[in-house]
């Protein structure tokens, strides 16, 4: 699956939830109050923005947000709601792409780091991130913990969610560090919606030297955005690195 075909207009039109799911106020609103606070009176950068989630609540707070975005319909889709003069979008792959400018934060969130499926990738998309800013700027990435310890000898799936019309579960292959979601949607008929998405999935200190290798170091890590603190039993976290003042 490349992730061209992933993000394409089907999914871009069904991306948006608006009030619920990712979409929901408990969700977002720590997630942009964190950021805006990161970004002080500087400029931010969203590697994969997609349709908007977070970028245009943080533009809303006065923040300058640029984008980065592989997807064309996840983009289209983000200008039904603002222009290119609210929210700037370059077209490309978050590893190489450059926007303009000198930023204060750069952002990765809903675990996206983990679509580039190489670990060479994710590297580049530290370095490329440490490119883009000032000594004493961010790089908050924001992922999932692997739940490897829920895989039972021989079994290579685990459900993280299951609830009245949907189900979601993840396929591990270990030798890869790979994991494909598989997000089932489904009603009173017989009938049921799957999206899948495939994923390289990263430990945290495998994420810290990563981050090291492109200069950054480690600030803070919490559970989620709103600072709980982050645990051996945490099923994700928010890590925020920082360039040194003086490299």
């Amino acid at each position: 699956m490349e992730q061209e075909d992933i993000w394409d207009a089907d999914t871009a039109q069904r991306y948006d939830t608006p009030g619920s799911g990712m979409f929901a106020p408990d969700v977002l609103g720590p997630t942009v109050e964190r950021l805006a606070q990161l970004a002080g009176e500087g400029a931010a950068l969203e590697f994969a923005i997609g349709t908007g989630r977070v970028a245009i609540p943080l533009a809303e707070r006065g923040i300058p947000v640029t984008g980065i975005e592989l997807s064309l319909p996840m983009v289209e889709q983000l200008r039904t709601k603002a222009d290119e003069s609210t929210i700037p979008v370059i077209i490309g792959d978050m590893t190489t792409s450059f926007a303009a400018g000198e930023h204060a934060l750069v952002y990765l969130v809903y675990n996206t780091i983990s679509n580039l499926l190489a670990q060479a990738e994710q590297v580049e998309c530290f370095r490329n991130a440490a490119r883009h800013l000032a000594p004493g700027g961010r790089f908050v990435v924001e992922l999932w913990v692997p739940e490897l310890r829920k895989l039972p000898p021989g079994q290579t799936a685990t459900v993280w969610q299951s609830e009245p019309g949907y189900i979601g579960l993840d396929t591990y292959d270990i030798l890869r560090q790979h994991v494909v979601s598989h997000h089932f949607r489904f009603d009173e008929t017989k009938q049921a919606q799957l999206f899948r998405s495939p994923h390289r999935y990263i430990w945290p200190a495998e994420l810290d030297l990563m981050a090291q290798l492109a200069g950054f170091e480690l600030e803070a890590r919490h559970a989620d955005w709103a600072g709980t603190e982050f645990t051996a039993e945490s099923r994700s976290h928010v890590s925020v690195y920082r360039i040194p003042q003086t490299r």
